[in-house]
């Protein structure tokens, strides 16, 4: 068995990648011997360029962990798994800011890690403020601003980092549902407004269905590509619209179905590799 993680132009047509990550038979263990517990088992997924994937599943079965491999911040047991460019930026669950440092600095730092000159970053980091609405910012520091508002911040930083792939692992779960659905639709027109290819954690059925062009279903652990849907319903989507909930219905159902699979103890299915 293979295993690599590259970071650079995945195989294809030069200048123009056929996937900006692409995940091959990958295997996460951790611990060795009879103890090793496997987190992933034989996952395969490509994105494409400016995709946005929602990766869904129950509470444990790999979604972060996938999340962290496809960011270089661990690497598989076996398997082969590339990015494009300079890698992926990732937006963790709580944002990650650094409460010492104001909304603009906290972006500043992701464009000096980048090598933008001193010059440049304050010009740059308010650009990507205003992306985000939050214009007047730049001076506010992280306890200053709501949840949304940090969150916001957040996703400035990481499109700071101009990646060609962002990871967001539940970015919204802290959040109260009014704030939750005015992010979705904020996440979407960022989306469309930079291309890049999005793919976001989530266990909300609604939320994956509401903001994905691809739903992927993870099993529980080990995680395994089990299922996915392609949704066709245009944007802006919204979350309680009919055939949102119609669809959000259908993968609830294969959801809890693999949730009862699991706790029984019976066989897995087996997995589909999205290739095909």
């Amino acid at each position: 068995m293979s295993l690599l993680h590259t970071v650079g132009t995945p195989p294809g047509a030069p200048g123009s990648p056929a996937s900006v990550v692409s995940v091959n038979g990958v295997r996460k263990a951790f611990g060795r011997g009879e103890g090793a517990v496997f987190a992933l088992d034989r996952v395969s997924l490509d994105v494409a360029p400016g995709e946005f994937v929602a990766l869904l599943g129950a509470s444990g079965c790999g979604k972060s962990t996938l999340l962290s491999l496809i960011a270089g911040l661990d690497k598989p047991t076996a398997g082969s798994l590339t990015v494009a460019g300079e890698g992926a930026a990732l937006m963790p669950q709580e944002g990650g800011l650094f409460p010492w440092l104001t909304a603009g600095r906290n972006v500043e730092l992701a464009l000096r890690l980048r090598g933008v000159s001193r010059r440049d970053r304050r010009t740059e980091a308010e650009r990507l403020l205003s992306l985000v609405r939050l214009d007047g910012a730049f001076d506010k520091r992280p306890h200053e601003l709501s949840g949304g508002m940090r969150q916001r911040v957040a996703l400035a930083r990481a499109l700071a980092q101009k990646r060609p792939v962002l990871l967001m692992d539940e970015p919204f779960s802290a959040l109260d549902a009014i704030t939750r659905d005015a992010l979705h639709g904020e996440l979407i027109r960022v989306w469309e407004e930079t291309g890049v290819a999005i793919v976001f954690v989530t266990h909300n059925v609604r939320e994956a269905v509401r903001l994905g062009q691809r739903v992927v279903l993870l099993s529980s652990r080990p995680g395994r590509v089990i299922r996915e849907w392609r949704v066709d319903i245009p944007q802006p989507r919204r979350i309680e619209a009919p055939d949102v909930s119609a669809l959000a219905g259908e993968i609830t159902e294969r959801l809890s179905t693999e949730i009862r699979r699991h706790a029984a103890g019976e066989p897995e299915e087996g997995q589909i590799d999205v290739r095909q």
